[in-house]
């Protein structure tokens, strides 16, 4: 265990190190602040599906994706975050309710 954790530590600090490396004319180009605008972005949803039909190492569709359906029409109508995750919460406990 501990060697994995030397490993990731070290890998984590060279690749902060190379990222503060970089020179500044690099940062500045168009291309590389966009993709560091959506990298956050993609990463979050990657997680987000992974999460919503997996269980472990298998595929599970079950009630959470009625709640992921119903957060994203809440975030399509401009919802506050605290009605998002609310209303994503309900509609997941009356699915399981229901079946």
């Amino acid at each position: 265990m501990w060697p994995a954790i030397l490993v990731g530590s070290v890998g984590c600090f060279v690749l902060k190190f190379v990222g503060l490396s970089l020179p500044r004319r690099l940062l500045d180009e168009v291309r590389v602040k966009r993709s560091a605008e959506l990298l956050p972005v993609a990463l979050l949803t990657a997680l987000i599906a992974t999460q919503t039909v997996t269980i472990g190492r298998h595929l599970q569709f079950d009630a959470r994706i009625a709640g992921l359906l119903a957060a994203v029409i809440a975030v399509r109508l401009r919802a506050p975050f605290l009605v998002v995750v609310t209303l994503a919460c309900l509609v997941t406990a009356l699915v399981r309710l229901a079946t």
